[in-house]
């Protein structure tokens, strides 16, 4: 089958304006997005200063969290690499609004923090860098409670510059 260059450059012209309206789509939703965030949540910019777990988790959510085994964490045993640590942790908490991840003995000890809207699977994954063997802890909110899980990851080449 052929065309003809008519009906190539007809083709062409179609694409090249999906794609621009594509583009302008997506900036709007650029444009958008962080007036939402402002509108609803403030970027926890203290919590991630602190140096201690505890006072990381005091600064995010303002209280405790007791350990659960409703909040299942994946991490290795072992890290060859401290540069890229998965991790992962699911729940079957309801009413889940926060996930967060914590790595005590790092320099700053909150690593990653999402907000889950209502109504989303409470999943989340990531890969954390480590300087060295520690505990990793996530915390899920959920209910206006705090409830954890926690596993020591043993890091052979630290991420953070070691």
């Amino acid at each position: 089958m052929s065309i003809t260059t008519s009906e190539f450059s007809g083709r062409r012209r179609l694409v090249l304006k999906g794609a621009g309206v594509a583009a302008l789509i997506g900036l709007g939703v650029v444009a958008i997005a962080p007036q939402a965030l402002a509108a609803n949540d403030k970027y926890p910019e203290d919590a991630f200063k602190q140096k201690g777990q505890a006072d990381a988790i005091k600064a995010l959510y303002g209280k405790t969290a007791e350990p659960s085994d409703k909040v299942k964490m994946d991490a290795p045993e072992i890290a060859e690499n401290g540069a890229v640590v998965p991790v992962s942790v699911t729940t079957t908490l309801t009413d889940v609004t926060s996930i967060s991840f914590l790595v005590a003995e790092n320099p700053n000890a909150l690593a990653a923090s999402y907000r889950i809207p209502a109504g989303t699977v409470p999943s989340v994954a990531n890969r954390l860098k480590m300087a060295k063997t520690t505990n990793v802890t996530a915390i899920v909110e959920a209910g206006g409670k705090l409830f954890s899980a926690t596993k020591e990851v043993k890091v052979t080449v630290g991420g953070c510059g070691g």
